[in-house]
């Protein structure tokens, strides 16, 4: 039987489940293109924000009607006063309430974020015309971590061009990790992972595979993989390891013979940030590999990110996989309650 792909996957699992998903970039010809498809395929609904004049002239470049698709522009959001009130508390010490007004005012992702967090909305999307600092910061004043989640971490999905299925972590916002921080990100995209349908094989990825080199860079790798397995001894994970070995079954056999996890690997933890950008561009440039993401994971609701050379697809793409994120959560909530 086929193997179900992710996006599939994530389908299935919000189908039904009306779930809205805030793209505050509503100017932005790519966002508005995926946010009309949306609202014609009725799979989300989308939440477009920004001026209703300004997102109209959009529309009419793309030869596009958005009579259907509902507009927020915090200057006639009725609940507004309201909003700035519950910003003004979460942000109480660093922020007055004026200053609360005019951040909501003026920044679309606060405005969008606190609509996540205020249950206007499940999920939000930006990036397309921002950076991913300006998408992550509102994200994690208001809607924070995970409780007993240090930091947000990125991974890319990537989508090979023979029906290959990978995750590499992190891709997108740590530039530099210590070892208890990279098993922290090991055990949340193994998470990530599972939620897309994959059962994981983690790869702690190093140049040194189990002490072939010697260096304090491959000593970390190694520490962060035994602390990972302390956090979770059922996860299938390897390292320090070296790519080949880990996706490889023949190399793995003579680097890693011990190991039932080398050569299967499927989700990949990269070293640094630096690693991970470059690997999966690699991947994705000389391999054919489409990358989905970055996704943003570890934070208490959905909300990812875009890069900025997108297309419509992607946003598209990015807001079905952001409601399958808000629709898993809910499914855990659920689970925990009625333990």
């Amino acid at each position: 039987m086929a193997r179900i792909g992710i996006l599939e996957e994530a389908i299935n699992i919000i189908k039904g489940k009306n779930l809205t998903i805030v793209l505050p970039e509503g100017n932005d010809p790519r966002v508005l293109e995926a946010a009309i498809r949306h609202q014609e395929e009725g799979l989300i609904k989308p939440l477009v924000l920004g001026d209703q004049g300004e997102i109209q002239k959009t529309a009419n470049k793309l030869g596009k009607s958005i009579s259907a698709i509902k507009i927020l522009n915090p200057e006639t959001f009725e609940q507004f006063e309201d909003m700035v009130d519950a910003f003004a508390e979460i942000r109480k010490g660093k922020i007055d309430r004026d200053e609360a007004e005019f951040i909501l005012k003026r920044d679309l992702n606060y405005f969008g974020v606190m609509l996540v967090k205020l249950g206007y909305a499940d999920g939000l999307v930006s990036g397309a015309i921002h950076t991913t600092a300006d998408t992550i910061r509102p994200a994690l004043q208001i809607i924070r971590t995970i409780p007993g989640r240090k930091r947000v971490s990125g991974v890319m999905v990537m989508l090979g061009p023979n029906g290959e299925q990978l995750v590499f972590a992190d891709t997108a916002v740590n530039i530099t990790l210590e070892a208890d921080e990279l098993a922290e990100v090991a055990v949340e995209t193994a998470h990530t992972a599972k939620t897309f349908g994959l059962d994981p094989y983690v790869a702690m990825l190093s140049f040194s595979t189990h002490g072939s080199a010697h260096h304090d860079l491959a000593t970390k790798v190694a520490r962060a993989t035994a602390i990972a397995k302390d956090i979770n001894p059922d996860m299938k994970i390897v390292g320090e390891i070296q790519f080949d070995a880990a996706i490889d079954p023949e190399t793995a056999k003579n680097k890693a013979p011990e190991s039932d996890v080398a050569g299967k690997c499927n989700v990949f933890i990269f070293p640094d940030l630096q690693a991970g950008n470059i690997g999966y561009k690699i991947a994705q440039r000389l391999g054919g590999y489409k990358a989905l993401g970055p996704i943003l994971q570890g934070l208490n609701a959905p909300v990812n990110d875009l890069s900025r050379g997108c297309s419509a697809q992607d946003v598209y793409e990015i807001a079905i996989i952001t409601a399958m994120q808000a629709a898993e959560r809910a499914r855990e909530a659920a689970e925990a309650a009625n333990k």
